[in-house]
Parts: C-alpha cells; structure tokens; sequence
C-alpha cells in the first residue's frame, strides 16, 4: 500500500542523508522507523535477546537456530534473500576467479 507523506523539506534533507548512510532508500528506512516506534522491531529487545543466547550457550555446532530467541523474534518477517543460494553462489564465483576449492 502506498503512503503520500508531507514533511519540512530540511526534514526531507536529513532523512535522504541518513538513510544514505545506512544504504537504505528512504521508504526502508521510514519503514523501519514504524516499525521500530510500533514496537515490531525493537534493537535492544534483539540486543538482549543475543545476550540471553550467547550466556546459554546457544551458538555452537549442535545448536539449532531456529530455536534461537533472535529467530523467534524475527519470526513473520520475510527473510531478504536465501543465505544457503547465495553462499553457494559466492562459493562459485571465488572458485572460478581464484581457484579456490571448498573441501579445504
């Protein structure tokens, strides 16, 4: 759904040089605003969360993630892309340009 906002044109400024800074556009970065004021994406929630986890002891090679606070905490969210394709992408790509193998 699309949303017409009006704002002081310094206001405007300061939104395209802060959203500039984090790479965003700037309708992410009001998104993410929303977000954050309706209580949908709160950082330090996160932050405290991975805390929790890394004094559990959660992150290791027999632990699930999903079962991670951070990942419940992010559950309804659309993940941005698929890290499993993308890393096997990469894998390719440095193989083809740098001979790398991955049985290493």
């Amino acid at each position: 759904m699309a949303v017409s906002v009006r704002m002081d044109p310094l206001l405007e400024k300061e939104l395209e040089q802060a959203a500039k800074r984090q790479g965003i556009t700037k309708s992410q970065f009001i998104i993410d605003a929303v977000q954050r004021a309706l209580g949908r994406k709160n950082p330090y929630e996160l932050m405290l969360a991975l805390k929790a986890e890394e004094e559990q002891r959660i992150f290791g090679p027999d632990a699930n993630p999903a079962d991670s606070a951070v990942a419940k905490a992010f559950e309804g969210f659309e993940q941005p892309y698929d890290t499993d394709r993308s890393r096997a992408q990469l894998l390719a790509k440095l193989q083809a340009k740098h001979g790398i193998r991955s049985d290493r």
